[in-house]
């Protein structure tokens, strides 16, 4: 996983004014801008996570409760589905941070535009409303339903015997059988006993063919493909007892962006279900998927205080991040973790505008 570097150099025309000293200001998104200034923003970072999920959707076979009795195994008669998390990506983004902007005036020092200059080409400055242009698309499977392809027909015949009494020739009265076949329709019973004698005449024809005990000239090619239309038809003619598996591939990214206030460190970045796949945080349906950072080096820096807003004029405020260790937590179980450095968690720090760098 790599971390994702769009360094933003800022754009907007630099104004000057006739002031020979600059200035710089820090203000909060509630406070308006002061005039004759360039504004830039500090960055903060979001981490996307994208997950790549398999559903699994097991269908029990219409024969299922019958399979021991025709075919002599156990089959599975409960349908059911699940979800398996098969890849996950974790990417820090870079955005500008709109709770904290700065009022920059560099006068006509041309140390102060140099300086300036190169804090944002390192990106420790970024310009307000910017954020990492990069897109991912969401995919979403089609609905999974497996049909069955009944092997035997779904009517059948059925002879009654009638009776009716007839006179034979000496007057005597007799009933005599009189056979009335009428069409019903066949029990699940008898089309499960039906399908798996074609199982085991398909078996058997194979054999035959396999072996070279049969009236019909099997080689080369035709031979292949006879075995082949015949492993088909069994497979298919066994999906009614054993069932069908079908599954697909979703895939979808989730964004969230740490709170450096935030006394636990702990997101719930999307949800997963067995029978829905991937839902965002909000869809309690399903089992959540935690972001958990732990800094391992240093600590989160807290808020910028008035004290600092006050004495940060004359300098270019900056954004160092703090490298965290973050992890994808499924319950207790480990789905993936890397380092990443999160703007918001750092300290912010001054540089004078006008001091000369040396080369």
């Amino acid at each position: 996983m790599q971390l994702v570097k769009r360094i933003s150099i800022i754009t907007s025309a630099v104004l000057l004014i006739s002031a020979t000293t600059s200035y710089s200001q820090i203000f909060k998104s509630s406070e308006a801008a002061p005039q004759g200034a360039v504004i830039y923003s500090l960055p903060q970072t979001s981490v996307k996570v994208t997950l790549k999920v398999s559903l699994s959707s097991f269908t029990a076979g219409p024969y299922a409760s019958y399979s021991e009795k025709y075919l002599g195994i156990t089959a599975d008669r409960s349908s059911k589905k699940s979800c398996t998390i098969e890849e996950i990506e974790i990417t820090p983004m870079v955005e500008a941070d709109q709770n904290l902007s700065v009022a920059l005036n560099l006068g006509n020092s041309k140390n102060a535009s140099a300086n300036f200059l190169a804090f944002s080409s390192q990106g420790l400055i970024i310009a307000p409303g910017y954020f990492t242009p990069e897109t991912s698309q969401s995919r979403f499977p089609s609905p999974m339903q497996p049909t069955f392809n009944e092997a035997v027909a779904n009517l059948g015949t059925q002879t009654t015997q009638l009776y009716k009494n007839v006179t034979n020739e000496d007057g005597e009265v007799e009933k005599v059988a009189v056979p009335q076949t009428q069409t019903v329709a066949k029990t699940a019973d008898k089309k499960a006993e039906e399908t798996a004698q074609l199982i085991f005449r398909l078996r058997e024809k194979k054999i035959d063919i396999l072996t070279g005990d049969t009236d019909a000239n099997y080689s080369g090619q035709a031979l292949g493909s006879a075995v082949r239309n015949m492993d088909r038809l069994e497979k298919e003619y066994m999906s009614l007892f054993t069932g069908k598996t079908t599954t697909a591939t979703q895939q979808a990214s989730f964004e969230v962006v740490p709170k450096a206030k935030n006394a636990k460190q702990n997101y719930v970045i999307c949800r997963i279900s067995d029978s829905q796949g991937l839902l965002p945080a909000d869809n309690m349906s399903g089992r959540p998927i935690y972001l958990e950072l732990t800094v391992t080096d240093g600590k989160i820096a807290t808020e910028v205080t008035a004290e600092e807003m006050a004495s940060s004029k004359g300098k270019v405020a900056y954004r160092i991040p703090l490298v965290v260790n973050a992890r994808i937590l499924d319950g207790q179980t480990v789905l993936g973790q890397t380092r990443i450095p999160v703007y918001q968690f750092g300290k912010v720090l001054y540089f004078p505008l006008d001091l000369a760098l040396g080369k």
